[in-house]
């Protein structure tokens, strides 16, 4: 393998750190020495790469491209719901000739047109889509997600975009008296702060106000865990989750155009993916009033290949390399 064929990848997130080698030599690309870091502490992100090289045993390769949680801007990142900060030029400081930072949702929109099959399952009615249109991604995990790949008549771009800091459209009485206990809380609420795992613990807790009940210290993992279980509160939180998100997944379809499909990425729907294609996501989705018939066609699939994040920040190394 040509170590110029090589790439050092990473997907970072609030609470994730993983690392692996793709060589973009093979066809399809091959990803080598996976490993993930989330049992330490780093003080800087370039302890944690650092950390991975030793680790894996590995050499510097002559590039590096990280899909990372948050706005990238001139070449540098601030992660949103992580202490640490990153910049192209630190990189190229420690050795890498070429490096790229690239929103995560970013990186997934480069993958998209290359998945299939196995590395897709629908969610809901299993539809094909507009062949050639817009695309867009999203997902919940520490945060909330949302990239496109626009389209149009065979050219595409990916726009990585900040849209889970939009604010939270609830619908019928339940979501208004939800978002009124997060407004007295949080003042502004965002997607973010109701459809991701911070989200839903705020779900969970303001249920328990609004029922005048006293909400359980629980995680987002222990209230789905419950949820899936049993009925009650937790059920109730779980349902509104799954809601809200079909319902904010069908609101970025019809913002981007995207009758190529919405695809599923983050840390959450994969934990809940049978639970999720029984809830109201679809229905939500799909609910959209008078543009009800433009988003029933747009298939909803969950991505399951685990380095997508990896494939698409090599797709867009070697796109934007100067050489």
């Amino acid at each position: 393998m040509d170590a110029k064929s090589q790439v050092l990848v990473g997907d970072v997130g609030g609470t994730h750190a993983r690392f692996a080698i793709v060589d973009t030599s093979a066809r399809p690309f091959a990803v080598l020495h996976r490993l993930e870091l989330n049992d330490d502490s780093f003080v800087t992100f370039n302890e944690a790469i650092k950390a991975y090289l030793d680790r894996a045993g590995i050499a510097r390769p002559d590039a590096v491209a990280l899909a990372v949680a948050g706005p990238v801007t001139d070449g540098k990142v601030k992660f949103t719901n992580r202490g640490w900060e990153m910049s192209e030029s630190e990189l190229r400081s420690v050795g890498f000739a070429h490096a790229l930072l690239i929103n995560d949702f970013g990186a997934l929109a480069f993958v998209l047109p290359d998945l299939k099959g196995e590395q897709l399952q629908s969610i809901g009615t299993d539809v094909s889509g507009l062949e050639g249109a817009p695309v867009t991604v999203l997902g919940a995990g520490t945060g909330f997600g949302v990239a496109c790949l626009a389209r149009y008549r065979g050219r595409s771009v990916p726009v990585a975009t900040e849209g889970g800091h939009m604010s939270w459209a609830p619908r019928g009485d339940t979501e208004r008296a939800v978002l009124g206990v997060l407004e007295k809380r949080l003042g502004h609420v965002s997607v973010e702060r109701v459809v991701s795992g911070p989200g839903l613990e705020n779900i969970y807790a303001a249920l328990a106000e609004i029922a005048g009940q006293k909400a359980d210290d629980l995680s987002a993992e222990e209230i789905t865990k419950r949820g899936e279980a049993d009925k009650g509160l937790c059920r109730d939180a779980l349902d509104l989750f799954c809601s809200a998100y079909g319902a904010v997944a069908g609101d970025f379809a019809l913002a981007h155009g995207a009758r190529g499909g919405v695809y599923i990425a983050g840390g959450i729907a994969g934990k809940i993916e049978d639970y999720l294609a029984r809830s109201q996501f679809r229905a939500r989705f799909e609910d959209k009033g008078r543009l009800s018939y433009y988003v029933q066609p747009i298939p909803t699939k969950l991505i399951v290949e685990e380095n997508a994040a990896f494939l698409g920040a090599a797709h867009a190394s070697l796109e934007f390399r100067d050489d």
